[in-house]
């Protein structure tokens, strides 16, 4: 590490240059290259991946990803008025547009189911040539401006489904601004200095703009969803303003200390840095760590999540100490600089706030961590009702077109018409078409079920499909339920003896496989996260004691973050404040990334406060007064870092799309726990309670460990043995702790 930022420092001028050519050209090469954002679900042995593989098979004309254009006349009936015509113009239009292989209009005689009771909605099926991850955005975005371009005050004209939704997902939007503006407020008053304010967001920026472009060429190579981006520009500004903030401030505290602007920077990467990198590659392991789930879809998110975190690292350890160069003693405040240039060097003081508080913990540590662990499990309650699902068009932002075609297709059919089930059968005979239609049609009477299509043959006559309307739309309970109940118990019953064989699959289907296969690996994911954990923080501190707590406050902080996210989406608590459409369920996927991405940033935390404590321990070797001086000089930095990740997850919450409210009012929930509760009060006070106990490793397993440092020159401290937990150690008198003021 001194190496490279002793480099870094004297070459800054080429590692500035280096670093923007890096984002002016990736940009470039994005612009010219253009993206290929899709969303791919593979899933093997499930009935829905079944259904579309006969489909592509036998019936290639309906195995194509298929979205709804839906009418609606607000003065009257639709058929019969002066709006029909400008529809049925409007419909042949969008049939001869590239990629679209057909059109079923409600004006022709196969779309007469497609007009509701009272004649003021109607719907058309486009049947597009290929699946959603291979059908280019340019062909969904035509087909909503000539489907839009119809619409007046006598038609209104919307269009729902997978394709349409994708193609109009938000980039990334003013909550972006806000978040570095807040950022910028609370570093400000953290450091008392504009330059020192400045560094950690133009470095975090810039490497999240370098990944930002990347993850649009990535795109060719992988699936990525549309939502990577925006989900890279929050971890990296959460995670790239907290690595540099921490190598900011060990490198003020050097220069204070009578440092050269040189010698505090390799002393700040040297220290702090080791304890970034540490922690950023943690996160990476995490992100990555999803492979082992099997399952595309994630794939590309984690790659793509994983990069942003490698940049936001690499660019604190290398572009940070070039900017520090350039910065010299600005980076402290012009009344720091005064003090400095009349008193001299001086070593930083723990007094204060944080050292008042320590001692308040260190006096009376069994009360505080009954209260903090109180107020987590409180906070955690909502995660025993906690459901996970995909949510549909329902939770669209206000104002799209997928949301008002969602209303309105509820409006004139039900909330089901938005996502039905395919029935996919498999017919042996020609005679057995015969048996589908009386199976279809047993099916339709089925509770919960509105209504069913007409079967339609494949041209080899060994396939027929149709459509089946739940009566609750594809997100809620109901209808999970219903396509459980029709999998397990009416479709085998009413095919019995029958010859044929029905599948049922579709969209929604696809998505409830989806989530019935995450949820079913989700704690062996989390098992495999925490033990990864302990073990690295066992190597770290040579302790037993410290990484089990430490795993057991992740899973803490983790349960908190889905608590809070349940009583938001699914409870409907604040959704005015968030600007939530309606109820949904927490995306299935979330818990996945958000346990990765914590995982890293209570790592960081873990590291920063527990390295100092171990400093500490390693001079005194009194436990007490190690874990209140550790915790007195970590906590301003750790609770600043902490707050300018929340402000800036919480102002991605305003934003547009319902996977990126998830996404940031689950991290801002667990920083603020993790931070504020975990690691200030409820991590110092059981190490207070557990003494010397805290540095105890069996003998035999301290020599099988590898020794990883993360403090930099500080040397290595044996763990006490066994029979040291209760003897008193012949070391010197400690230097005594200041007094508070």
């Amino acid at each position: 590490m001194k190496i490279l930022a002793r480099w870094c420092f004297n070459h800054r001028r080429s590692v500035l240059a280096f670093w923007l050519l890096a984002l002016v050209g990736s940009f470039a090469l994005t612009q010219a290259a253009g993206t290929d954002f899709s969303t791919k679900f593979q899933l093997p042995n499930t009935q829905s991946a079944k259904a579309l593989s006969l489909l592509e098979k036998d019936f290639p004309t309906a195995s194509g990803s298929s979205d709804q254009i839906v009418l609606y006349t607000p003065s009257g009936p639709l058929l019969g008025s002066t709006a029909e015509a400008r529809a049925v113009a409007m419909l042949q239009r969008v049939a001869d547009l590239p990629h679209v292989r057909s059109v079923t209009s409600p004006f022709s005689a196969g779309g007469a189911g497609q007009v509701s009771q009272d004649g003021h909605v109607a719907f058309a099926t486009v049947i597009f040539d290929t699946q959603s991850q291979d059908l280019p955005k340019a062909a969904v975005t035509k087909v909503i401006d000539t489907a839009q371009a119809a619409g007046d005050t006598q038609l209104q004209v919307a269009l729902g489904g997978q394709d349409i939704e994708a193609a109009e997902a938000q980039g990334t939007s003013s909550s972006t601004g806000a978040g570095i503006v807040l950022a910028l407020v609370v570093l400000g008053i953290a450091f008392g200095a504009l330059f020192a304010a400045f560094l950690p967001l133009i470095t975090a920026l810039i490497a999240i703009g370098t990944g930002y472009s990347l993850t649009g060429l990535l795109s060719h190579v992988f699936s990525v969803a549309s939502f990577a981006t925006i989900l890279g520009v929050l971890i990296g500004l959460g995670v790239g303003v907290d690595y540099a903030l921490f190598i900011v401030t060990r490198h003020r505290n050097a220069i204070k200390a009578g440092h050269s602007i040189e010698e505090a920077t390799v002393n700040a990467v040297n220290t702090a840095g080791r304890a970034v990198f540490f922690a950023g590659i943690t996160v990476c392991i995490a992100l990555l760590g999803q492979f082992a789930l099997g399952l595309s879809f994630l794939y590309g998110i984690a790659v793509s999540a994983s990069l942003t975190v490698v940049l936001t690292m690499l660019a604190s350890l290398t572009l940070l100490p070039a900017l520090l160069g350039f910065v010299g003693t600005r980076v402290l405040s012009r009344r720091q600089r005064a003090k400095l240039n009349a008193d001299g060097p001086h070593d930083e003081v723990v007094t204060g706030f944080w050292y008042r508080w320590a001692r308040m913990i260190e006096r009376r540590p069994k009360l505080p961590a009954l209260l903090a662990l109180a107020t987590v499990v409180v906070v955690a309650l909502p995660i025993f009702s906690l459901r996970l699902g995909l949510d549909d068009a329902g939770s669209d932002p206000p104002g799209t077109t997928t949301l008002q075609a969602y209303n309105l297709l509820a409006k004139g059919f039900g909330p089901g018409f938005s996502g039905p089930l395919e029935l996919v059968a498999q017919l042996p005979t020609p005679a057995d078409e015969a048996a589908f239609v009386t199976l279809a049609r047993s099916l339709a009477r089925q509770p919960g079920v509105v209504a069913v299509s007409p079967a339609v043959l494949s041209p080899s006559g060994q396939v027929a499909i149709a459509s089946l309307y739940p009566s609750t739309s594809p997100q809620s309970v109901q209808t999970t339920a219903l396509l459980d109940r029709l999998r397990n118990e009416v479709i085998p019953k009413a095919e019995a003896g029958t010859g044929v064989t029905v599948l049922v699959g579709g969209v929604t289907a696809i998505q409830t496989d989806f989530a019935h296969i995450l949820s079913s690996k989700l704690i062996l994911f989390i098992a495999v996260v925490v033990l990864l954990g302990f073990l690295l923080l066992m190597a770290v501190f040579r302790s037993l004691l410290i990484p089990l707590v430490a795993s057991c406050m992740n899973l803490f902080s983790v349960g908190a973050a889905l608590g809070v996210m349940n009583a938001v989406f699914e409870w409907g608590w604040g959704h005015s404040l968030f600007r939530i459409s309606s109820k949904a369920p927490v995306e299935v996927f979330i818990p996945v990334l958000l346990i990765s991405i914590l995982f890293g940033l209570s790592m960081d935390y873990e590291v920063f406060l527990v390295s100092r404590i171990h400093e500490e321990w390693a001079h005194r070797r009194d436990n007490g007064s190690a874990v209140t001086l550790g915790q007195a000089a970590t906590g301003r930095v750790i609770t600043a870092a902490a707050a300018i990740m929340i402000l800036i997850f919480a102002s991605f919450a305003l934003g547009d799309s319902v996977v990126i409210k998830q996404f940031g009012i689950g991290l801002a929930g667990a920083v603020l726990i993790d931070a504020f509760i975990v690691r200030t009060v409820l991590v110092p006070s059981l190490m207070h309670v557990f003494g010397k106990a805290n540095w105890w490793l069996p003998t035999w397993l301290d020599r099988g460990l590898p020794h990883l440092n993360v403090e930099g020159a500080n040397r290595a401290v044996p763990s006490l043995a066994f029979d040291e937990l209760d003897l008193e150690l012949e070391l010197a008198e400690p230097a005594p702790l200041p007094e508070p003021r």
